[in-house]
């Protein structure tokens, strides 16, 4: 199969899927040898010939979850039940699909000696995975700190991967919180509670001096904005994408 690169993207080829949280599936391509991407960027996938497809088409953009020094380029979303959706989840591993990108600016600002503030809710937390992964690996000196919100641990997509790189990084700290708590067959000893300015300060010395990035559901995304701007945070160093369901 070629990997060859033209104005309609490339071919790539499904090699793995797995279940990563209750309702929440990765997704594995095949990574074409010149494909080069920055943390937090996402790419557009297209269905070729797929037994259904529906009024939204055939088409999505997903978050690149994978680090640029992984051997795959992994999506993964919550498993809702679109024709989209559904043909992802039964193609068959060797299928092939259209990939186009890298896109997007949501990468993490040039000057390390800034901290960073990643603010995660649910499927959102896709291209904060790709980001501290990669600074695991880099052995990034810039100070991350990354927030994530969740119904339950069951829902937390990579929550014992992105607990753990806290071992590989002294540079980063995970703050994991849980709404639905007691709706879980888990213990749950972290945070509880939806994110707000008190959670946000009890981590952070200084909540005005850090570059934000919220990526969740819109209602998430927006109730953060306003409550780092009641904070004093600048419009300009937050720096959002909403995760709508489809």
């Amino acid at each position: 199969m070629s990997d060859a690169m033209d104005d309609s993207g490339f071919p790539v080829k499904l090699i793995e899927r797995r279940l990563i949280a209750e309702g929440t599936m990765a997704f594995h391509f095949a990574k074409p040898s010149q494909f080069v991407f920055t943390p937090g960027q996402f790419v557009d996938l297209t269905l070729l010939q797929p037994s259904e497809t529906d009024a939204a088409g055939n088409s999505r953009a997903f978050s690149i979850a994978s680090a640029p020094h992984e051997d795959t380029i992994m999506v993964a979303t919550r498993l809702r039940d679109t024709a989209f959706k559904r043909e992802l989840q039964r193609m068959p591993i060797g299928s092939i699909v259209r990939m186009e990108g890298p896109f997007g600016k949501l990468v993490l600002h040039s000057d390390q000696t800034r901290p960073a503030v990643l603010v995660a809710g649910g499927i959102g937390i896709t291209p904060f995975r790709s980001m501290v992964v990669h600074a695991a690996q880099q052995q990034s000196p810039q100070r991350l700190v990354l927030f994530y919100s969740n119904r339950r641990p069951e829902d937390a997509a990579f929550l014992d991967e992105l607990q753990s790189l806290q071992d590989k990084n002294r540079h980063y700290s995970f703050v994991g919180t849980m709404t639905e708590p007691e709706k879980s067959l888990h213990a749950w000893r972290g945070e509880t509670g939806y994110l707000n300015a008190g959670l946000l300060s009890k981590y952070l010395a200084e909540i005005d001096k850090p570059m934000y990035y919220v990526v969740g559901p819109p209602g998430m995304v927006t109730a953060l904005r306003t409550i780092l701007k009641d904070a004093h945070v600048e419009d300009t160093d937050i720096r959002i994408e909403k995760f709508a369901g489809y």
